[in-house]
């Protein structure tokens, strides 16, 4: 029998003693916020439910908004494909084979009239999951907004805009983080401004966790980023009381059921510390707010109606965890883009959690347990470890340059895999209870031939444009660029 411990590699003892009361003067929407941010939580409003969506050309992925939004799902958020993540056009000899496969491919402001056609803008939150080109595609979008006439200060959505986790975990990077962390900042200025209600970045743990993190990692380096860029906001004279009410985290929701509850609960107490750290004194500035997806790497092609239950469980936990908006992958993404069947089944996994488990009766229910009020402890006290040290060596930007987030990751990963493939951790249908035939279901295919469509539209616009226009003005922009250095 292999010991018992989470994920983290934090031990389960067979049962817990009754805790000294440090917990039983907590109570939701109070610092520290353990028990969440609202005081009555779900019994008031339910979480958004918004389904991460977007491939091949605008005008398809626009079909699924429309029939995710007519189905129930109360806000939208947008795969971009790899190209259009780092600033190719789909006709750069760098974008063959990419355009339109891992998200929606966008080239000009006539995709995205494409892709919201028929969607009001003001009238919806939108998420983008976009980073190093985050400014152009919010740029692109608030053109439209403008064109359908909406009040910008109605305007309401998300950018990812975090460009750490990129270095640490993804890859999808263009600039140096010194200059990015300058473009970030100046997003930040100019929503205080022009975007009141916008979320100018959502500090996601969600790819360091799908990178192979554990997830006391992926806790302490996504606070730790947080921290850089409340420090970067700070160095350019900008309010904590302000800007700090705008930021909102993205995490995973993997496997194990209580670690994971214990994460979210322990993500709100630490960074209602940092804030205050930092000079926040406005409660709203020290609420950290949070959107979960399930987790995409737990996720099998072996037995994939299996993962209905995974993400069921998931969901549940970030439920209890008390998120504010929750993605639910469809059972069929180890495979491929998840077909309409797959994201109803799952979209319907999240109504099914909201009316009628009873999860949402209670604010914070399994506060009190014992075993979730020790693991939300022990989760803060190994997450504080991990951000002192990364304190020490000067901050996330520095600990990035020098490789440390980077290698304590890849020594995650490596460990978790070799515990599957020495079947100390049992992932069910793969290295136990495999069945000789499998039954594959029908997937969705995006083919080679989005790419020529997007070629067609671009060689299109070039040709409606006036060569001497489009020169001056993005010598304009190039200007403007040099004497934002000086």
């Amino acid at each position: 029998m292999q010991p018992h411990t989470t994920d983290s590699g934090i031990a389960i003892e067979r049962t817990y003693p009754p805790l000294a009361p440090d917990f039983a003067h907590e109570q939701p929407a109070q610092f520290p916020f353990t028990r969440g941010i609202h005081a009555d939580m779900y019994r008031s409003q339910l979480w958004t439910m918004r389904q991460y969506a977007g491939f091949s050309t605008a005008e398809a992925s626009n079909e699924r908004y429309r029939y995710l939004l007519s189905q129930g799902t109360t806000g939208l958020s947008v795969a971009f494909d790899l190209p259009t993540q780092i600033g190719y056009d789909s006709d750069h000899d760098l974008a063959e084979g990419e355009v339109g496969k891992v998200g929606v491919a966008i080239d000009s402001l006539h995709d995205i009239e494409a892709l919201f056609d028929g969607i009001a803008l003001q009238n919806v939150t939108t998420s983008m999951t976009i980073n190093a080109t985050g400014f152009v595609l919010l740029s692109l979008y608030v053109a439209l907004a403008r064109r359908q006439g909406a009040d910008l200060s109605r305007l309401s959505g998300t950018i990812q805009n975090d460009i750490l986790k990129e270095y640490a975990a993804r890859g999808t990077y263009i600039y140096p983080p010194k200059p990015s962390m300058r473009i970030i900042t100046d997003i930040f200025a100019w929503c205080s401004a022009e975007l009141p209600k916008w979320n100018t970045i959502s500090i996601s743990g969600y790819h360091i966790r799908e990178a192979g993190s554990t997830a006391v990692q992926e806790l302490a380096f996504t606070l730790a980023n947080g921290k850089a860029y409340l420090q970067a906001a700070q160095g350019v004279g900008l309010d904590i009381n302000v800007f700090a009410k705008r930021l909102s985290f993205f995490f995973n929701a993997h496997n194990h059921f209580f670690e994971e509850i214990a994460k979210f609960r322990a993500a709100r107490r630490i960074w209602a510390k940092l804030t205050q750290s930092l000079g926040a004194t406005d409660p709203r500035a020290q609420m950290l707010r949070f959107h979960t997806q399930t987790g995409g790497s737990t996720l099998t092609a072996q037995q994939p109606l299996n993962n209905i239950t995974r993400v069921s469980l998931q969901a549940l936990a970030a439920v209890l965890g008390g998120t504010q908006s929750l993605h639910t992958n469809g059972y069929d993404e180890a495979l491929s883009l998840p077909t309409e069947e797959a994201a109803r089944i799952a979209l319907r996994t999240q109504q099914i959690i909201a009316h009628e488990s009873g999860a949402i009766d209670s604010v914070d229910p399994l506060a009190g347990s014992y075993f979730i009020e020790t693991l939300t402890n022990q989760i803060e006290e190994a997450a504080w470890v991990y951000i002192e040290k990364i304190d020490a060596m000067g901050g996330s930007v520095r600990a990035i340059e020098a490789g440390y987030m980077q290698n304590e990751i890849s020594r995650a990963a490596y460990e978790y895999q070799r515990g599957i493939e020495k079947n100390e951790k049992i992932i069910v249908g793969v290295n136990k209870f495999g069945i000789a035939q499998d039954h594959k279901p029908d997937i969705l295919r995006i083919d080679d031939s989005i790419r020529q469509v997007q070629i067609e539209k671009l060689r299109a616009l070039r040709q409606s444009r006036q060569p001497e226009t489009v020169a001056r003005c993005l010598a304009a922009v190039e200007q403007c660029a040099k004497d934002s250095l000086i």
